[in-house]
Protein backbone atom coordinates (compact mmCIF):
# COMPACT_ATOMS: atom_id res chain seq x y z
CA UNK A 1 0.00 0.00 0.00
CA UNK A 2 1.53 3.39 -0.73
CA UNK A 3 2.44 5.75 2.21
CA UNK A 4 2.37 8.92 -0.28
CA UNK A 5 -0.60 11.14 0.46
CA UNK A 6 -4.10 10.52 -0.77
CA UNK A 7 -5.01 13.47 -3.35
CA UNK A 8 -8.81 13.73 -4.81
CA UNK A 9 -10.20 16.04 -7.66
CA UNK A 10 -13.81 16.67 -8.49
CA UNK A 11 -15.74 19.05 -11.16
CA UNK A 12 -19.11 19.91 -9.92
CA UNK A 13 -21.22 23.50 -11.61
CA UNK A 14 -17.88 24.65 -14.02
CA UNK A 15 -16.58 24.94 -17.35
CA UNK A 16 -13.76 22.27 -16.95
CA UNK A 17 -10.90 25.23 -17.26
CA UNK A 18 -9.94 24.03 -13.55
CA UNK A 19 -9.37 20.28 -14.21
CA UNK A 20 -7.31 21.64 -17.40
CA UNK A 21 -5.39 23.86 -15.12
CA UNK A 22 -3.89 20.76 -13.47
CA UNK A 23 -2.98 19.49 -16.58
CA UNK A 24 -1.48 23.10 -17.04
CA UNK A 25 1.09 22.48 -14.90
CA UNK A 26 2.86 20.26 -17.57
CA UNK A 27 6.37 19.12 -16.63
CA UNK A 28 5.71 20.04 -13.05
CA UNK A 29 2.66 17.21 -12.97
CA UNK A 30 5.16 14.59 -12.82
CA UNK A 31 6.44 16.27 -9.53
CA UNK A 32 2.86 16.07 -8.07
CA UNK A 33 1.83 12.72 -9.39
CA UNK A 34 5.64 11.28 -7.93
CA UNK A 35 4.69 13.10 -4.37
CA UNK A 36 0.93 11.82 -3.79
CA UNK A 37 -1.42 9.36 -4.54
CA UNK A 38 -4.59 10.32 -6.61
CA UNK A 39 -6.98 8.57 -5.76
CA UNK A 40 -10.01 9.97 -7.12
CA UNK A 41 -9.76 12.11 -10.66
CA UNK A 42 -13.09 10.99 -12.25
CA UNK A 43 -12.62 13.66 -15.21
CA UNK A 44 -9.38 12.21 -16.11
CA UNK A 45 -8.80 8.65 -14.51
CA UNK A 46 -11.46 5.46 -13.51
CA UNK A 47 -12.86 6.48 -10.71
CA UNK A 48 -15.82 5.46 -9.16
CA UNK A 49 -18.26 7.08 -6.22
CA UNK A 50 -18.21 3.54 -4.30
CA UNK A 51 -14.32 3.82 -4.55
CA UNK A 52 -14.30 7.24 -2.38
CA UNK A 53 -17.02 5.64 -0.26
CA UNK A 54 -15.01 2.71 0.89
CA UNK A 55 -12.33 4.29 2.41
CA UNK A 56 -12.02 5.51 6.05
CA UNK A 57 -12.98 8.85 7.19
CA UNK A 58 -10.18 11.26 6.56
CA UNK A 59 -8.18 9.05 4.64
CA UNK A 60 -7.97 11.42 1.75
CA UNK A 61 -5.36 14.06 2.75
CA UNK A 62 -7.20 17.02 0.26
CA UNK A 63 -9.42 17.20 -1.83
CA UNK A 64 -9.29 20.21 -4.89
CA UNK A 65 -13.04 21.00 -5.17
CA UNK A 66 -13.92 22.88 -7.97
CA UNK A 67 -17.59 24.54 -9.49
CA UNK A 68 -19.99 25.71 -7.54
CA UNK A 69 -23.13 23.69 -6.27
CA UNK A 70 -25.83 23.86 -7.86
CA UNK A 71 -27.88 19.79 -7.68
CA UNK A 72 -28.35 17.62 -4.98
CA UNK A 73 -25.99 15.20 -6.79
CA UNK A 74 -23.19 17.85 -6.27
CA UNK A 75 -24.27 18.30 -2.95
CA UNK A 76 -23.80 14.56 -2.38
CA UNK A 77 -20.45 14.09 -3.71
CA UNK A 78 -18.96 17.14 -1.72
CA UNK A 79 -20.36 16.06 1.62
CA UNK A 80 -18.63 12.56 1.17
CA UNK A 81 -15.78 14.13 0.15
CA UNK A 82 -15.64 16.62 3.26
CA UNK A 83 -15.97 13.21 5.31
CA UNK A 84 -13.08 11.01 3.66
CA UNK A 85 -10.66 14.40 3.39
CA UNK A 86 -8.46 15.79 6.24
CA UNK A 87 -8.24 19.05 4.16
CA UNK A 88 -10.76 20.49 1.33
CA UNK A 89 -9.82 23.19 -1.01
CA UNK A 90 -12.36 25.20 -3.06
CA UNK A 91 -10.46 25.43 -6.30
CA UNK A 92 -11.19 28.25 -8.54
CA UNK A 93 -13.53 30.92 -8.76
CA UNK A 94 -16.51 28.99 -9.06
CA UNK A 95 -16.30 26.80 -5.51
CA UNK A 96 -14.78 29.78 -3.89
CA UNK A 97 -17.41 32.61 -4.83
CA UNK A 98 -19.61 31.06 -7.40
CA UNK A 99 -18.34 31.97 -10.61
CA UNK A 100 -19.83 32.59 -14.10
CA UNK A 101 -22.57 29.58 -13.33
CA UNK A 102 -23.70 31.84 -10.23
CA UNK A 103 -25.19 34.34 -12.72
CA UNK A 104 -28.02 31.92 -12.72
CA UNK A 105 -29.11 33.44 -8.97
CA UNK A 106 -30.64 36.01 -11.45
CA UNK A 107 -33.40 33.94 -12.30
CA UNK A 108 -34.83 30.39 -10.97
CA UNK A 109 -35.18 26.55 -11.61
CA UNK A 110 -38.64 27.41 -13.89
CA UNK A 111 -37.28 30.59 -15.78
CA UNK A 112 -34.19 28.44 -16.45
CA UNK A 113 -35.78 25.38 -17.49
CA UNK A 114 -38.74 27.18 -19.57
CA UNK A 115 -35.65 29.18 -21.86
CA UNK A 116 -33.54 25.92 -22.04
CA UNK A 117 -36.05 23.73 -22.90
CA UNK A 118 -39.16 25.95 -24.06
CA UNK A 119 -38.55 29.27 -25.29
CA UNK A 120 -34.83 28.84 -27.00
CA UNK A 121 -34.95 28.44 -31.02
CA UNK A 122 -32.23 25.46 -30.91
CA UNK A 123 -34.45 23.13 -28.53
CA UNK A 124 -37.36 21.45 -30.61
CA UNK A 125 -39.71 20.19 -27.42
CA UNK A 126 -43.30 21.14 -29.04
CA UNK A 127 -44.76 19.10 -26.41
CA UNK A 128 -42.58 21.88 -24.23
CA UNK A 129 -41.43 18.37 -21.87
CA UNK A 130 -39.37 19.92 -18.78
CA UNK A 131 -36.33 17.21 -17.37
CA UNK A 132 -38.03 15.31 -13.50
CA UNK A 133 -36.38 14.31 -10.88
CA UNK A 134 -38.30 10.78 -11.33
CA UNK A 135 -39.72 9.13 -14.72
CA UNK A 136 -41.11 5.48 -15.52
CA UNK A 137 -39.43 4.12 -18.93
CA UNK A 138 -40.04 0.69 -20.02
CA UNK A 139 -41.17 -0.32 -16.19
CA UNK A 140 -37.62 1.02 -14.67
CA UNK A 141 -37.43 4.12 -12.64
CA UNK A 142 -34.71 6.93 -14.46
CA UNK A 143 -34.04 9.35 -11.77
CA UNK A 144 -32.16 12.43 -12.52
CA UNK A 145 -30.17 14.91 -9.67
CA UNK A 146 -32.58 17.84 -7.79
CA UNK A 147 -31.46 21.28 -10.16
CA UNK A 148 -31.55 23.56 -7.02
CA UNK A 149 -33.27 26.87 -7.94
CA UNK A 150 -30.13 28.97 -5.95
CA UNK A 151 -26.66 28.50 -6.71
CA UNK A 152 -23.80 28.05 -3.78
CA UNK A 153 -20.48 28.54 -3.39
CA UNK A 154 -18.68 25.22 -1.70
CA UNK A 155 -18.65 26.78 1.65
CA UNK A 156 -21.80 27.73 1.60
CA UNK A 157 -22.43 23.56 1.75
CA UNK A 158 -19.61 22.07 3.03
CA UNK A 159 -16.44 23.36 5.63
CA UNK A 160 -13.50 24.62 3.64
CA UNK A 161 -10.19 24.66 4.67
CA UNK A 162 -8.42 26.88 2.01
CA UNK A 163 -9.13 28.82 -1.31
CA UNK A 164 -7.73 28.81 -4.29
CA UNK A 165 -9.12 31.49 -6.82
CA UNK A 166 -8.71 32.50 -10.57
CA UNK A 167 -10.47 31.14 -13.34
CA UNK A 168 -8.61 29.52 -13.71
CA UNK A 169 -6.23 28.98 -10.89
CA UNK A 170 -2.80 29.64 -12.39
CA UNK A 171 0.05 26.99 -12.41
CA UNK A 172 2.22 28.63 -9.98
CA UNK A 173 0.06 29.09 -6.93
CA UNK A 174 -1.72 25.78 -7.63
CA UNK A 175 2.22 24.45 -7.09
CA UNK A 176 2.57 26.71 -4.21
CA UNK A 177 -0.42 25.25 -2.59
CA UNK A 178 0.14 21.53 -3.56
CA UNK A 179 4.03 22.48 -2.16
CA UNK A 180 2.59 23.76 1.32
CA UNK A 181 0.38 20.92 1.76
CA UNK A 182 2.90 18.15 1.53
CA UNK A 183 5.72 20.37 3.91
CA UNK A 184 2.44 21.09 6.28
CA UNK A 185 3.30 24.57 5.84
CA UNK A 186 -0.15 26.14 5.65
CA UNK A 187 -1.38 29.30 6.59
CA UNK A 188 -4.31 29.49 9.17
CA UNK A 189 -7.68 27.61 8.42
CA UNK A 190 -9.92 30.01 6.02
CA UNK A 191 -6.87 31.62 4.31
CA UNK A 192 -7.13 32.44 0.33
CA UNK A 193 -4.05 30.81 -1.17
CA UNK A 194 -2.79 34.30 -3.21
CA UNK A 195 -1.49 37.57 -2.58
CA UNK A 196 -2.78 39.83 -0.49
CA UNK A 197 -2.84 43.15 -2.74
CA UNK A 198 -5.83 43.89 -5.09
CA UNK A 199 -4.78 44.08 -8.79
CA UNK A 200 -4.28 47.29 -9.27
CA UNK A 201 -1.02 47.14 -7.06
CA UNK A 202 0.62 44.82 -8.93
CA UNK A 203 -0.77 45.88 -12.37
CA UNK A 204 1.86 46.64 -15.04
CA UNK A 205 -0.22 50.19 -15.92
CA UNK A 206 -0.37 51.29 -12.47
CA UNK A 207 3.05 53.37 -12.67
CA UNK A 208 1.14 55.20 -15.97
CA UNK A 209 -2.16 55.72 -14.11
CA UNK A 210 -2.78 59.16 -13.16
CA UNK A 211 -3.24 60.74 -9.72
CA UNK A 212 -6.78 61.90 -10.64
CA UNK A 213 -9.63 59.91 -13.17
CA UNK A 214 -12.78 61.43 -14.06
CA UNK A 215 -14.82 58.80 -16.68
CA UNK A 216 -16.84 60.99 -18.12
CA UNK A 217 -17.92 58.70 -20.65
CA UNK A 218 -18.23 54.96 -20.68
CA UNK A 219 -16.93 52.67 -23.51
CA UNK A 220 -16.96 48.89 -23.76
CA UNK A 221 -13.67 46.98 -25.17
CA UNK A 222 -14.88 46.15 -28.61
CA UNK A 223 -15.98 49.86 -29.45
CA UNK A 224 -11.85 51.33 -29.05
CA UNK A 225 -8.77 49.60 -29.24
CA UNK A 226 -7.32 50.68 -25.62
CA UNK A 227 -3.84 51.67 -25.04
CA UNK A 228 -1.63 49.00 -23.52
CA UNK A 229 0.24 51.78 -22.04
CA UNK A 230 -3.05 53.46 -20.22
CA UNK A 231 -4.88 52.27 -17.40
CA UNK A 232 -8.22 50.96 -18.59
CA UNK A 233 -9.95 53.23 -16.32
CA UNK A 234 -8.37 56.56 -17.79
CA UNK A 235 -10.01 55.84 -21.14
CA UNK A 236 -13.02 55.32 -19.85
CA UNK A 237 -13.09 51.00 -19.55
CA UNK A 238 -14.68 50.00 -16.49
CA UNK A 239 -11.68 47.29 -14.90
CA UNK A 240 -12.48 45.76 -11.62
CA UNK A 241 -8.88 45.89 -10.56
CA UNK A 242 -9.62 48.02 -7.86
CA UNK A 243 -11.98 45.61 -5.74
CA UNK A 244 -10.06 42.47 -7.03
CA UNK A 245 -7.62 40.32 -5.57
CA UNK A 246 -4.58 40.18 -7.27
CA UNK A 247 -2.47 36.62 -8.15
CA UNK A 248 -3.31 36.04 -11.45
CA UNK A 249 -0.64 36.71 -13.30
CA UNK A 250 -2.57 40.05 -14.91
CA UNK A 251 -3.36 37.54 -17.80
CA UNK A 252 -6.40 39.70 -18.93
CA UNK A 253 -4.48 42.51 -18.58
CA UNK A 254 -1.58 41.77 -20.42
CA UNK A 255 -3.52 41.09 -23.07
CA UNK A 256 -5.04 44.02 -23.20
CA UNK A 257 -8.22 43.13 -21.78
CA UNK A 258 -9.83 44.78 -18.64
CA UNK A 259 -10.37 42.47 -15.04
CA UNK A 260 -13.77 41.04 -14.58
CA UNK A 261 -12.94 39.75 -11.26
CA UNK A 262 -12.45 36.61 -11.32
CA UNK A 263 -9.87 36.22 -8.32
CA UNK A 264 -12.50 37.36 -6.10
CA UNK A 265 -12.41 40.38 -3.35
CA UNK A 266 -9.05 41.90 -2.38
CA UNK A 267 -8.15 41.67 1.09
CA UNK A 268 -11.08 43.07 3.66
CA UNK A 269 -13.45 43.57 1.09
CA UNK A 270 -16.26 41.75 1.99
CA UNK A 271 -18.95 42.56 -1.17
CA UNK A 272 -16.88 42.34 -4.54
CA UNK A 273 -19.63 43.93 -6.68
CA UNK A 274 -20.51 46.72 -4.22
CA UNK A 275 -16.99 47.54 -3.75
CA UNK A 276 -16.05 47.82 -7.90
CA UNK A 277 -19.74 50.16 -8.46
CA UNK A 278 -18.85 52.51 -5.52
CA UNK A 279 -15.30 53.18 -6.72
CA UNK A 280 -16.42 53.57 -10.47
CA UNK A 281 -19.59 55.88 -9.13
CA UNK A 282 -16.94 58.03 -6.87
CA UNK A 283 -14.99 58.74 -10.49
CA UNK A 284 -17.70 59.45 -12.76
CA UNK A 285 -17.36 63.38 -14.37
CA UNK A 286 -14.87 64.10 -11.16
CA UNK A 287 -13.61 67.07 -13.33
CA UNK A 288 -16.77 68.43 -14.28
CA UNK A 289 -17.45 71.88 -12.56
CA UNK A 290 -20.56 71.71 -12.35
CA UNK A 291 -22.55 68.08 -10.94
CA UNK A 292 -23.76 65.61 -13.06
CA UNK A 293 -27.34 66.09 -13.90
CA UNK A 294 -30.09 63.47 -13.65
CA UNK A 295 -29.69 63.13 -17.67
CA UNK A 296 -26.13 63.17 -17.24
CA UNK A 297 -26.02 59.69 -14.91
CA UNK A 298 -28.43 58.19 -17.05
CA UNK A 299 -26.64 58.69 -20.45
CA UNK A 300 -23.47 57.01 -18.34
CA UNK A 301 -25.66 54.45 -16.99
CA UNK A 302 -26.76 53.91 -19.81
CA UNK A 303 -23.91 52.93 -21.45
CA UNK A 304 -23.53 49.67 -19.30
CA UNK A 305 -26.04 46.74 -20.56
CA UNK A 306 -26.05 44.66 -17.94
CA UNK A 307 -24.69 47.02 -14.37
CA UNK A 308 -25.52 43.72 -11.89
CA UNK A 309 -24.06 41.00 -14.18
CA UNK A 310 -20.62 43.41 -15.12
CA UNK A 311 -20.01 44.06 -11.21
CA UNK A 312 -21.48 40.30 -10.20
CA UNK A 313 -19.76 37.68 -13.10
CA UNK A 314 -18.07 36.11 -10.94
CA UNK A 315 -19.19 36.79 -7.27
CA UNK A 316 -22.84 36.67 -7.14
CA UNK A 317 -23.16 33.97 -4.83
CA UNK A 318 -20.76 34.90 -2.27
CA UNK A 319 -22.43 38.45 -2.02
CA UNK A 320 -24.08 40.14 0.28
CA UNK A 321 -27.02 39.99 -2.68
CA UNK A 322 -26.35 36.57 -2.77
CA UNK A 323 -29.49 35.98 -5.58
CA UNK A 324 -32.27 38.07 -6.91
CA UNK A 325 -36.14 37.84 -5.72
CA UNK A 326 -38.33 36.44 -7.67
Amino acid sequence: MSSKPKVAFYWNASCGGCEEAVVDLAEDILQVVEAVDIVFWPVALDFKKKDVEAMDDGEIAVSFINGAIRTDEQREMVELLRRKSGLVVAFGSCAHIGGIPGLANFYNRELIFDRAYRTVPSTPNPDGVLPRTSSDIDDDELTLPEFWDTVKTLDQVIDVDYYLPGCAPPPDLIMDAVTAILEANLPEKGTVLAPRKNLCDTCPRSESKPDKISIESLKRPYEIEADPEKCFLEEGIICLGMSTRSGCGERCINANMPCRGCFGPAEEVFDQGAKGLSAIASILGLEKEEELTDEDIERLIDRIPDLAGLFYMYSLPSSLLRRKKL
